[in-house]
């Protein structure tokens, strides 16, 4: 079991991320993920199941004979044939799934719990004749009544899995219930914990902090949190809920590499890099509200949990707003190289004010004022 001091970051883009709208990446876009991952120094890059189509197949043999130093893992239906093709194409991690929850089971695959565990045990018993890390990951875990799944989870341990997984799938869970849930699920295996969360109801990053802190070991997170639907836990929001707590927690990471990371998936898939995703948003440490640019400036700590040059980022103060303060606009003038007195940048920022109560302003406009007032 892996110790508990920060979780190992399972990177599933290639798996998950696979499954976002709009994502259809191509075998070079792959193999660049991967490395990009590695360089920042992931510990795990999970790709999709080899049975899901030839090309499938041969990215994940090429990706896993590499050379990374991240463990590459592949995520598989429970079934035979489906971990032969794994070991086949060289996963360092074979990652097995089976639905457990009574809406699921009914509507996928119709099996019991004791079927579920037999044909577990069957594939198991194959996967632990190589050098691979098992996951048995029970699908739906939230909607699983919690006696049905520490049975599930206690047999597979028993079988000789590396880790089980619990699997927010449907975004339902709530960081209170993970918590709990993962704990009991501590005390019931010896085994590692991986947690997967979806982001329906908003929860994800919070779920999975909240997993980590009941004893899971292994955290599932994609780059931009893209995934089915809409996705899970970002890879920059675990960084940043983790840098906010503890920055030792995040040392190893190549955490300059996040705004870059973001931005190349952002344009494989063909979106933009979320206003609100964390660290790597064009506004993460943009200042704009008069109380809070007088403080930064004189503290950055006072409206910053994390320093952006740590991530290859700057802090921007905005001044071409009717909410400005004079602190910003004195700012403003000495990045021009010219001096406002107090009296002065406080006229000017009333000017600024007035004139944005009625129109945008830019900031050639802007700068064109505290010429004015220059002294």
């Amino acid at each position: 079991m892996q110790s508990h001091d920060r979780p190992l970051l399972v990177d599933t883009t290639l798996r998950e991320g696979e499954q976002f709208a709009t994502a259809h990446f191509s075998s070079s876009q792959r193999l660049a993920i991967a490395e990009a991952l590695d360089a920042f120094g992931v510990e795990y890059i999970e790709l999709t199941s080899p049975a899901a189509s030839p090309q499938s197949a041969r990215d994940l043999e090429v990706i896993a004979r590499r050379g990374l130093r991240a463990r590459i893992a592949t995520h598989v239906r429970c079934h035979l044939d489906d971990a032969r093709l794994a070991i086949e194409h060289g996963a360092q991690g074979v990652h097995l799934l089976y639905a457990t929850s009574e809406p699921l089971r009914q509507a996928s695959h119709g099996r019991s719990l004791d079927q579920i565990v037999e044909e577990a045990s069957v594939v198991i018993a194959y996967l632990r004749q190589f050098p691979v890390e098992i996951r048995f990951s029970a699908e739906d875990t939230f909607r699983t009544d919690l006696p049905s799944l520490l049975r599930v989870y206690q047999a597979v341990a028993e079988l000789g899995v590396h880790r089980v997984g619990l699997a927010d799938t449907v975004g339902i869970a709530t960081p209170r219930q993970v918590y709990t849930t993962v704990a009991q699920v501590r005390a019931a295996v010896n085994c590692d914990i991986e947690f997967h969360g979806h982001n329906d109801a908003g929860c994800a990053v919070a779920n999975a902090f909240c997993a980590f802190e009941g004893g899971a070991t292994h955290l599932d997170v994609t780059v931009l949190g893209i995934g089915e639907r809409n996705g899970i836990a970002s890879l920059a929001g675990m960084v940043a809920r983790m840098a906010s707590l503890d920055p030792q927690m995040v040392a190893h990471y190549e955490v300059a590499m996040l705004p870059e990371l973001d931005r190349m998936v952002a344009e494989m898939v063909g979106v933009t890099v979320p206003f609100d995703a964390p660290i790597s948003s064009p506004f993460a440490f943009h200042h704009k509200a008069g109380l809070h640019t007088k403080a930064v400036i004189n503290d950055p700590r006072s409206y910053e949990v994390l320093d952006p040059a740590r991530f290859g980022r700057a802090r921007t103060v905005a001044v071409a707003h009717r909410l400005v303060g004079w602190h910003a606009v004195a700012e403003r003038a000495r990045e021009l190289g010219i001096y406002l007195s107090e009296p002065a940048a406080r006229q000017a920022a009333t000017r600024i004010k007035t004139i944005g109560d009625d129109h945008e302003l830019n900031s050639t406009t802007v700068d064109e004022i505290l010429y004015e007032y220059a002294e």
